[in-house]
Order: C-alpha cells, then sequence, then structure tokens
C-alpha cells in the first residue's frame, strides 16, 4: 500500500496528516508506504520531520509518486494548476487527476477555489477527518 501525502508552502497540513497516519499504523496493511511529496523543501521537511517513510520535492517526484499510488492525501489544490501561490504546475495537476489513486483531497478554501457546501473547519479537524476516511476507506477493502 502507498500513501502519498503532497502539500507545499510551509508544509503544516501534510505534517499534521503524516503525524495523524503514523499515529494510527496498526490500523493500516503491514508494509504501507507514507511518502512525503512536498511542493517545496521546507514541505517536505515538515512531512519527514512528522512521520513519513521517505520524501522528495518538486513537480518530478509528484509525477512519479502519483502513477501508482494507491492514495493520494492533499489540499483541493493539488488538482489545479498554479495554486499553493503558484507551486502546482500543470504537469503536477494533470499527475494528481489522472491517478487511478483514491484521492482525498481537503477543501481549504483558500488560493481562490472555494467549495460551495463545505463547512469552514479547522486544519486539524480537517486532517482528522481525512485520516478518518482513509482509515474507513481501508477497512472496506480489507474486508
Amino acid at each position: 500500500m502507498k500513501i502519498v501525502v503532497i502539500d507545499g508552502q510551509g508544509g503544516r497540513m501534510g505534517a499534521l496528516l503524516c503525524e495523524k497516519i503514523r499515529k494510527n499504523q496498526k490500523e493500516l496493511p503491514t508494509g504501507t508506504e507514507l511518502i512525503a511529496i512536498g511542493t517545496n523543501s521546507a514541505a517536505t521537511a515538515a512531512m519527514l520531520k512528522a512521520g513519513a517513510d521517505c520524501g522528495a520535492t518538486g513537480e518530478n517526484p509528484v509525477l512519479v509518486a502519483c502513477r501508482d499510488a494507491d492514495f493520494i492525501i492533499g489540499p483541493l489544490g493539488i488538482l489545479a494548476a498554479d495554486s499553493l501561490l503558484g507551486e502546482v504546475t500543470p504537469a503536477m495537476a494533470i499527475a494528481v487527476g489522472g491517478s487511478p489513486a483514491q484521492k482525498l483531497l481537503l477543501p481549504v478554501n483558500r488560493c481562490n477555489h472555494h467549495v460551495v457546501g463545505v463547512q469552514d473547519y479547522s486544519m486539524a479537524r480537517l486532517t482528522d477527518e481525512a485520516v478518518a476516511d482513509l482509515l474507513s476507506i481501508l477497512q472496506e477493502k480489507l474486508s
């Protein structure tokens, strides 16, 4: 199982996700890889510090990681070119969108992307819900 967390800017969301996924390690299939892909080095470093198994930075690592990921988790902006203050390139958005992975996208409602009908939750709550959804999906797949 390959879980790819993609984040940019300071990597706060990605770090919270990595930390919370690590706390639920025993509920993940044996051999699950948690891979941090930052759109910049600060984001990658934050996610590695929070418990990712490995990490890389930039456009090409996003393209490579999305090819065979089982799950991609990150802000909604990873699907939109020029999001995260321009850190998401068109190629990155295409790679994420075209990946066969299950995508768990957190609606941060920034960078001119507002998801109608979604509450404006704190980052802590959004990451809690994303990890709960990940574990729920895994339970269904493993049953």
